[in-house]
Order: structure tokens, then sequence, then C-alpha cells
């Protein structure tokens, strides 16, 4: 999983979990787009290749080690601030829209994709908060709402789908910048009134893009 890896500075954070573990024959293909591992109607299999594809959008790359019946580790390595710069100044590299403080309400089902997300975001001067499906998002807008200016929320979730949630924090705040992603094809109602779409699997400057432009509308 760290092919991509290039000698440098890092900076690691690892995400783990005491579930039922990935077995060896789909290990090394969890990160391909649509490989769906959960239930039927639980997940698009896009989850990991969005983590993938923003991680590898910083310079960075992952590695992961599983045991069945014990859980899962995906160990995430980011270049330092000072590596990126280094870079960046060497190979004229792409800058991105970067924050100032904004709190960013991230909703998403998938524990890994939601919190490179939010490292994405708080890496580039936002302040980012966590949800696991809509309920959970309301709950935190509602004792929130004066601090969050941006929700980025998936529109496939359990319990409620992002969709219900849209139209749940509009009857809270009728002009709440809303960033929908997802990774199936069919179009947005139009009643939603999103900022901005984003299709899985994205990079963290299309997400960085779209969330300068929905501050800025």
């Amino acid at each position: 999983m760290s092919g991509g890896a290039k000698p440098g500075e890092y900076v690691l954070f690892t995400v783990s979990d005491t579930g039922e573990g990935i077995p060896p024959d789909i290990v090394d293909k969890i990160f391909d787009p649509f490989l769906i591992t959960e239930e039927t109607g639980k997940g698009t299999g896009l989850g990991l290749a969005t983590v993938k594809s923003i991680v590898e959008s910083h310079g960075g790359f992952l590695s992961v080690e599983s045991t069945v019946g014990q859980g899962t580790s995906f160990r995430v390595y980011l270049p330092s601030q000072h590596a990126s710069a280094t870079a960046e100044a060497k190979s004229g590299g792409v800058t991105f829209e970067k924050g100032n403080g904004e709190q960013i309400l991230v909703v998403d089902d998938e524990a890994g994709l939601r919190e490179i997300t939010a490292a994405t975001l708080e890496a580039s001067g936002y302040r980012a908060i966590v949800a696991g499906d809509g309920t959970e998002a309301l709950a935190t807008y509602a004792k929130r709402r004066d601090e969050i200016a941006v929700v980025v929320t998936d529109m496939i979730m359990p319990f409620l789908d992002g969709a219900a949630t849209i139209r749940a924090l509009r009857k809270m705040r009728n002009d709440l910048p809303v960033i929908a992603i997802s990774g199936t094809t069919e179009s947005l109602d139009p009643s939603l009134r999103v900022d901005s779409f984003i299709s899985k699997p994205f990079t963290s400057e299309a997400l960085l893009k779209a969330i300068s432009a929905a501050l800025h509308r």
C-alpha cells in the first residue's frame, strides 16, 4: 500500500478499529473504486478510494494492517508542513484554498473518510467537527449553529440520508452553505439547493475549492 512513498519528513496518524478485520484475499484491493465489503445497500465502495485520492493529492501515502477477527489499522503519512513547502517551492506545485478558522461540519458514515476529510480541512486553516450520520449531524448543528459555517455531507448514509439531512438543516437555517458528496451518478434534487456537488473519489483540491466558493458566495 505504500508504493507511492518518497523520502522525506512525514506526519503519521493512525485510524484503527476492533471490528471483523479484512480477509487477506482482498486486503490488497480495498482502495480500488467500487469494491464493496459491506452488506448490499450500505456503501458505494468509494470511501477508501476517496481517502487514497485525498492523501495522494497532498503528496502522502497509506499503509494498512488487518487481522481477521481482531480489527484493522490504517496508517496515513502526510508530508510535514516544512516538507510540503519545500517540495512546492521546487516543483511549483498546486496550492490549495486556505481557511481562516471557519468551522466546517463533515458528515459521513465512513469513519476513515470523515477523519481524513477533517484532517485535510484542519491542515488548510479550517476547524472541523464530524458526525457519523444525519441524526448526529442535526444534533450537532442544533447545538453549534452559530459556529458552523459550511456543512459537507455524504448523500448515502444509514438512518437519515443526505437529502433528508439537508432538508432538516434548511429548516434551521435556510441559507446554510452545503456541499454534497456521493459516489453515485444519480442527479441531485434541485430543491436541496446545494452549493456544490463532489463525486467520489475526490481530491483535497476539489473539496477546498468547493468550500471556499461556498463561503464567498
